[in-house]
């Protein structure tokens, strides 16, 4: 399908994107890419499961984005805007998908896991991956147990309170989260964001290069 290119119109919310990942990309540029390990490509359910959290939907055999990603993490942080700009500009062309990886370095990371987890049996977790990212200045780095600020998130969302609170500690949501880390220890994961786009690795160092992925993917899958 022919179509202008998407960088043909500069927007101000562009710019604002490509200054926000500019650290992301300075980072995703000086750190090796991981090497995964006996990997069946875009069939590997290590890398999408059925019961992985889809934030987008695409239509039928289109490429697949997944990003095992950190609450805590800065880089994550800085790559959120991008994201949702690409989800946008890519809509029902690519599906994408996130995995927790909450890295052992960092306090909170796996509280919010839970919470997220959660608002998810609730059916609540885009909303609550959004306002982790979102505040995530506010929470992140700190030395402190954040559980409370993430049950204000719940209520703030019109979450169950009871229903969290029971959730959030339950086995079920701690088994849950502690499966996508171990599909990412198993593929060799140990930083985020780690990235594959139907089943391959791949690491941009810009904004223009994460949009040229997903055009290439979307042109094969045609």
């Amino acid at each position: 399908m022919n179509r202008p290119s998407r960088r043909t119109v500069i927007t101000a919310s562009i710019v604002a994107v490509c200054v926000a990942v500019l650290g992301l990309f300075v980072v995703l540029e000086v750190r090796s890419a991981p090497e995964v390990s006996e990997s069946s490509g875009a069939e590997d359910p290590r890398i999408v499961r059925a019961d992985s959290h889809v934030l987008q939907e695409a239509t039928e055999g289109s490429p697949v984005l997944v990003e095992f990603l950190d609450f805590e993490c800065e880089a994550c942080g800085a790559l959120y805007p991008a994201i949702e700009q690409l989800r946008e500009d890519f809509a029902d062309e690519v599906k994408f998908v996130v995995r927790y990886l909450p890295l052992p370095s960092h306090l909170n990371s796996r509280n919010a896991a839970h919470a997220a987890e959660a608002a998810a049996r609730q059916g609540q977790f885009e909303a609550m991956y959004r306002l982790l990212f979102e505040t995530q200045t506010s929470w992140g780095e700190s030395q402190e147990d954040m559980s409370p600020l993430f049950r204000t998130y719940a209520e703030e969302l019109g979450l169950d309170l009871a229903q969290f609170d029971a959730d959030v500690v339950s086995e079920d949501v701690a088994a849950r989260v502690e499966a996508d880390f171990q599909d990412a220890q198993s593929l060799g994961l140990s930083g985020t964001p780690s990235l594959f786009l139907d089943g391959e690795v791949i690491q941009p160092r810009t904004l223009g290069d994460f949009e040229d992925a997903l055009e290439r993917a979307v042109a094969a899958a045609g």
